[in-house]
């Protein structure tokens, strides 16, 4: 938290420093949005409120003029990932239980949604590829002829979440539908379950970008959880979680300790945004644990296993506790090395410790087990449904998409592919 300014006076409210076009700091508009989250698990986690109200504020400064996470001062370089991210943590608040805003403001549950219905609108699904998400929003930016898993990935994970907390089953319908996509693209290897990052739809997206992130793997295994908690344990979203947690697992967590493969062999090479996926997997993973039960006894060692491991390299700066991104070697290494100033560092390890406690908390609830979060089906723009009680049908112009953040030109130290630039 020492890192984030938004709380003082003349910052802005939600974000970390940044963004780096601006030279202001490392950080994109998102990962605000991913601390938050990191933050609201924490909460619930600990049961510490010291900085509820800083999240609060943060949370509610970015809803943008329409409440959907669309701010005009972002959306001229936004990605559907990057929308998604913020709606996730609105999504985690109301499955929480985070404390819920004054009735003047929006409210999580809504927020959620409306991130939702306008990655769900036609505009943002082309028939380019057969369906799902592009990375970009707008149509001048890099990246807008690129369609991604982290963009999908996000959609999917909301979309699975909101069926599962209101029940309603066009939600479910959608989520199945960006499944399939990604795995009708290939994006998802039918036989060794490696999740890639994306490909071109001048190229039909048949150009498949090969490089694996921790995020991609997770991100789709939670929503698959829940997937397998609203079909009440159907078999074939049992299956997809067990392949994926499998995946993630063997390429992941080498010695069972969280490693990102794609950059992490070269000291240096990852970018801010990578260097903040451990903590996701970690969070994500440890909430499968919860909706999808039989991989409690799979993931919960492993997490333990991994964040010892964290917290053995958490020795450096004046404190003695300040922790840096490589954990299998056991030993410090300074976040300047990477060129950040360590707030996805930090918070990957506040998120792995916090995580180790989810078998203390309850499940993610919905509206029927205790949440209050009020929501809105209109909520983001042209309404989906028709009513709070029925979302209309889905139309053979609806079609999913998915994706979820992602970038790239990888580097020839990895030989992995070539990056492509991030932002």
């Amino acid at each position: 938290m020492l890192l984030y300014k938004g709380n003082q006076t003349g910052e802005i409210p939600g974000i970390l420093p940044g963004p780096p076009d601006d030279g202001k700091g490392d950080y994109y508009w998102w990962q605000g949005g991913a601390m938050m989250g990191t933050y609201i698990d924490y909460w619930k986690l600990t049961g510490d409120e010291s900085y509820n109200n800083v999240v609060m504020q943060g949370m509610l400064h970015q809803t943008g003029e329409e409440n959907n996470y669309m701010p005009r001062n972002f959306t001229a370089s936004m990605g559907n990932d990057d929308q998604g991210f913020w709606g996730m943590s609105a999504m985690l608040a109301a499955e929480n239980k985070f404390p819920d805003p004054p009735e003047d403001k929006p409210q999580w549950l809504a927020l959620a949604q409306a991130v939702w219905t306008t990655q769900a609108s036609k505009d943002r699904h082309d028939a380019t590829c057969g369906g799902g998400l592009r990375w970009q929003i707008p149509s001048l930016n890099a990246g807008y002829n690129y369609k991604n898993t982290i963009a999908n990935g996000c959609f999917f994970n909301i979309g699975s979440r909101l069926a599962r907390y209101t029940h309603n089953e066009t939600y479910a319908r959608f989520a199945e539908e960006t499944w399939d996509w990604l795995w009708a693209v290939h994006y998802i290897d039918h036989e060794n379950w490696n999740v890639y990052d994306g490909g071109h739809v001048e190229h039909n997206c048949t150009d498949v970008n090969p490089v694996q992130f921790s995020y991609n793997h997770a991100i789709l295994m939670e929503g698959a959880a829940f997937m397998y908690n609203y079909t009440n344990g159907s078999d074939l979203w049992r299956g997809r979680v067990e392949n994926l947690l499998n995946s993630t697992i063997r390429d992941f967590f080498p010695n069972n300790t969280a490693y990102e493969i794609a950059c992490e062999p070269n000291r240096g090479g990852c970018t801010a945004d990578m260097l903040s996926f451990k903590g996701y997997v970690h969070r994500w993973m440890a909430v499968v644990t919860q909706v999808a039960p039989f991989t409690k006894d799979t993931i919960l060692p492993l997490l333990k296993q991994s964040t010892q491991a964290a917290v053995n390299q958490c020795t450096g700066g004046e404190t003695g506790r300040k922790c840096g991104f490589y954990w299998t070697s056991g030993e410090f290494v300074d976040p300047a090395v990477d060129h950040t100033t360590g707030a996805g560092e930090q918070m990957n390890v506040l998120a792995a410790v916090s995580s180790l406690l989810i078998d203390q908390t309850e499940p993610p609830t919905t509206n029927l087990t205790g949440g209050t979060s009020k929501g809105d089906y209109s909520a983001g723009g042209s309404p989906i449904a028709g009513n709070e009680n029925e979302l209309r049908p889905i139309t053979a112009g609806d079609k999913a998409g998915a994706g979820i953040l992602t970038f790239v030109v990888l580097s020839a130290g990895l030989g992995l592919f070539g990056w492509m630039s991030y932002h």
